[in-house]
């Protein structure tokens, strides 16, 4: 069958079903290519034997007859899970030596569903950064180039290393968390599918904490077709999370027609910006006139908040940083500095906090305690949530005219160099702005590739849909995905 590892779920599973393949093979040959995979430092703690024990238990699972989906199927997990027995950092110096007793929910699901774990994946410290670059393992590299340049460049952020791993066959999926776009910008970076679904959708229990009101998991996959398989699995109330949705998991893959004919499909004026790249404009003009092929309707909106997204979610989310973040104090588990005689508790907290805790991390939960302190409440942080208050309702009154899903950019330009600098403020800008109002407004959002750039690196789209209605936007996906018809893939040069 070829290199087993440049299989999707989707072709895997069924070649397992039809004992063309057996779980052990895949497994060995992901394992084979994350051996070989060194430079991209996307794995960080490989579980090899783990893997090889999962495998051989699915296979028995699957000749029984009685195998999910994702049964067999070998994916990366990124490293803000916490997984049993297996080091759990999130990225960072202060989590060294973590070996959680218990299971993330969601990994808890992919592992009873039979998937196997190959491993950690890389990733921003705690989940802070938007090119992995702040990660204690060094950066993630992002399996494309431009043309013939050599330059390293970023996967994106914060699921760098679970992008990475994907677009470069060495897992068949991966895990990723986001909360300002950290799933849906590494994937239109990488040339992959990724969906943030619903807040509350996925448990957020058993994975460390950044912004709680904005964290939500989701699938990183070679295809939209993989991603509802996946999102199923990873999906379920859990009495664990108080914000978990009580509420049924459709069969997501069975909502795959692509039949999106009369669809009212929202085109924002918000997000035509000054400052657009041509190449981005002309994609996201592509992109109407194939879901208009396909027989959607396209109305313009507005989402007139939208302006005042980015600086609100740089309040909210530093302040619930600074909160969560109080935990790592060096006592119970973690990294803990060396002590001088003499030093007190205090003294323990503050070596602990500054030796474990990279730039990006310290600046974040500075600003969050400042907006948080006494004085600046009320000016900065409730001032924030009600902007977000402001963005939700931007949204509800859209899908009240009868918008079915909203199509944007989903980053302003392709993936950019690792260590260059951007000077440009109004690119900064663009960045995050496409995807943090999916998270302020707890709404699903999939990034889709859909194009390359002059240097052929991939493109991607964002659809943006209806509160718990991920399976008729993952259908949306799957109409443009198939419109956009990307098959391209990086160059082997590691």
């Amino acid at each position: 069958m070829g290199e087993l590892n440049k299989l999707g779920l989707a072709e895997a599973r069924d070649a397992l079903r039809a004992g063309d393949v057996t779980s052990v093979e895949l497994t060995d040959a992901c394992l084979g290519a994350i051996d070989e995979a060194g430079a991209l430092n996307a794995f960080v703690h490989n579980t090899p034997d783990i893997a090889r024990h999962q495998a051989a238990a699915a296979d028995t699972r699957i000749k029984a007859g009685d195998a999910p989906a994702m049964c067999g199927l070998p994916i990366g997990i990124k490293d803000l899970f916490c997984t049993k027995g297996v080091p759990s950092q999130a990225g960072s110096r202060i989590l060294e030596g973590f070996l959680p007793e218990y299971e993330s929910t969601v990994s808890g699901n992919l592992l009873d569903a039979g998937a196997v774990m190959l491993g950690k994946l890389n990733m921003d410290e705690f989940a802070m950064g938007s090119s992995n670059e702040t990660s204690v393992y060094g950066n993630a590299i992002n399996p494309w180039r431009r043309g013939n340049d050599e330059a390293a460049l970023t996967p994106g952020g914060s699921s760098g290393g679970s992008a990475s791993a994907v677009a470069a066959d060495l897992c068949l999926a991966a895990t990723g968390t986001d909360t300002g776009g950290s799933i849906r910008q590494p994937a239109a970076f990488t040339g992959i599918t990724g969906i943030k679904p619903t807040y509350g959708r996925c448990s957020r229990w058993g994975i460390v904490a950044f912004a709680s009101s904005l964290d939500q998991a989701g699938p990183m996959t070679k295809s939209v077709r993989d991603a509802a398989i996946m999102l199923e699995a990873m999906c379920s109330h859990d009495p664990k999370d108080s914000t978990s949705a009580d509420l049924p998991v459709p069969n997501f893959e069975a909502m795959l027609t692509g039949d999106i004919k009369g669809k009212k499909i929202g085109i924002p004026a918000e997000y035509r910006m000054d400052g657009m790249p041509d190449e981005i404009e002309t994609l996201w003009t592509q992109g109407r006139e194939m879901l208009a092929d396909a027989g959607a309707e396209l109305v313009d909106i507005s989402l007139p908040h939208t302006k005042y997204a980015l600086p609100a979610y740089y309040v909210i989310a530093p302040a619930e940083a600074s909160s969560n973040l109080a935990r790592y104090d060096g006592v119970r588990y973690g990294h803990r500095a060396k002590l001088d005689q003499g030093d007190g508790i205090t003294e323990m907290y503050e070596k602990t906090r500054a030796e474990g805790f990279g730039a990006e991390v310290q600046r974040r939960v500075m600003i969050g305690t400042y907006v948080l302190s006494a004085g600046f409440y009320d000016a900065y942080y409730n001032r924030a949530r009600k902007v977000r208050t402001l963005i939700k309702k931007d949204f509800e009154d859209v899908f009240a005219q009868g918008i079915d899903a909203i199509l944007t950019p989903a980053t302003p330009s392709a993936a950019f160099g690792l260590g260059e600098a951007w000077d440009d403020p109004v690119q900064m800008y663009l960045n995050d702005v496409f995807t943090v109002t999916v998270n302020m407004a707890g709404l699903p959002g999939i990034a889709v590739p859909a194009g390359t750039d002059a240097n052929g690196l991939p493109l991607g789209l964002q659809l943006i849909g209806r509160p718990w209605e991920e399976g008729d936007l993952l259908n949306t996906a799957y109409a443009l995905e198939a419109r956009a018809g990307f098959v391209a893939k990086p160059q082997k040069w590691w």
